[in-house]
């Protein structure tokens, strides 16, 4: 399935006040361009940077992985939280791309593994819930499983109406539709209606109906979303795994697994099925752990009431 043309959108704003995000969406859809060697050099330039500069977002990775795996040394969660900023540093490059570059180079090494699930699915009529984690490759890996599938996104809209614009219109160059965060409607619908809609529940949004179910063996904040797409449709819920693989000759491969619907699901109890959904993505990240968001404050909130992070070491 080749990729949509870019929708004709309404043009945002051109007022002063939106001229600095136009200047950084113009630099942004420029890098996009790059050979992917040069990407990957800077992003991991970025990633290196982005370590020594942003020491609060480093704490909380820091924290995390200490949370998440005790089993390490220090010394090899240190080894882990430097790989993890190098990958969220060409992961930024990955996602320009995606929105905005050529994906060709990516095309090619890609292996996608479980499109029969999917077609097994659709066969019988039902929608598919591909749910992921908040991986640096997520957006180049929905754009290439989108060459197989017809494949609806949901996401959370940006602030800025500049960049809600540039990046919309580069998603749906490939998606075959995209829900915000307040379109949950017309999300139930495209699943009745036995459609794919990708979907990563595994951060603390507030202000949505959570639960606390185990995520590393620590109680997170888990959105109910799942579960309730899962009771209103009667779609399957689909782990999708994927991650880019570094090639020992400086080349990389892009690997996308689709596994078997989470059973049973949904079940009477979202706590539950909160706790399935969340070991699912844990497996994932074990796969690759340095490929995951984890600057992301996943703990925060609490059952107690006492943040994850009150005491967060340099």
């Amino acid at each position: 399935m080749s990729a949509a043309a870019p929708p004709d959108l309404p043009i945002p704003p051109r007022g002063l006040r939106h001229w600095p995000v136009w200047f950084g969406v113009a630099v942004c859809m420029g890098l996009a361009r790059l050979p992917w060697p040069l990407q990957r050099a800077m992003g991991a330039a970025v990633g290196w940077l982005a370590l020594r500069l942003m020491p609060s977002r480093r704490r909380a990775a820091r924290t995390n992985l200490a949370l998440c795996m005790p089993e390490l040394s220090t010394s090899e969660r240190e080894r882990l939280l430097r790989e993890n900023f190098r990958d969220v540093g060409i992961g930024l490059f990955e996602f320009a791309r995606a929105w905005w570059g050529d994906a060709a180079p990516m095309r090619q090494t890609a292996r996608i593994e479980g499109l029969d699930i999917l077609g097994r699915l659709q066969a019988e009529g039902r929608g598919v819930l591909l749910v992921s984690g908040h991986f640096m490759t997520l957006e180049m890996c929905g754009r290439l499983l989108c060459d197989h599938v017809s494949l609806a996104g949901m996401y959370r809209r940006h602030r800025s109406p500049v960049m809600e614009w540039a990046v919309l219109r580069g998603r749906l160059g490939y998606a075959s539709a995209m829900f915000g965060n307040g379109d949950t409607r017309a999300a139930i619908r495209h699943l009745k209606r036995g459609g794919l809609l990708w979907y990563a529940p595994d951060q603390d949004m507030r202000g949505k109906d959570t639960v606390f179910a185990p995520f590393f063996g620590i109680p997170a904040a888990t959105i109910t979303a799942t579960h309730q797409f899962a009771r209103l449709t009667g779609c399957a819920v689909v782990p999708f795994f994927h991650r880019r693989i570094p090639g020992k000759d400086g080349g990389d491969r892009y690997l996308l697994r689709i596994g078997e619907p989470l059973a049973p699901f949904p079940t009477d109890d979202a706590a539950a099925d909160g706790s399935a959904v969340n070991a699912a993505i844990e497996a994932m990240v074990r796969q690759a752990p340095s490929q995951y968001l984890w600057l992301h404050r996943r703990f925060k909130r609490q059952p107690d009431g006492v943040s994850r992070y009150s005491r967060e070491a340099s």
